[in-house]
């Protein structure tokens, strides 16, 4: 078995990471029935232009730990649903 190095992962499975990341929090969100509005404000982005952008992976936007963390606070899930594979 070939051991995989760091600097073998490629940008799209980094990507693909984010991704995945930013389709759980959308898909959690609605089904909470939270609008990305009301989302960003209570987390303290003040754009939804921005947080919109991260929920889509837009502009190489994309969510941070601290949003992760306050995002699963305000949906009241545990922040780990979010990096499910």
């Amino acid at each position: 078995m070939k051991e995989e190095k760091l600097c073998d992962i490629q940008k799209d499975e980094i990507l693909n990471f984010y991704q995945n990341i930013s389709k759980i929090v959308r898909e959690t969100r609605e089904a909470k029935g939270i609008s990305q509005l009301d989302l960003a404000l209570e987390i303290g982005i003040k754009s939804v232009a921005f947080y919109s952008n991260c929920e889509c992976c837009r502009y190489g936007k994309h969510f941070n730990l601290e949003h992760l963390y306050k995002i699963s606070k305000v949906l009241d899930v545990d922040i780990c649903s979010f990096l499910k594979t």
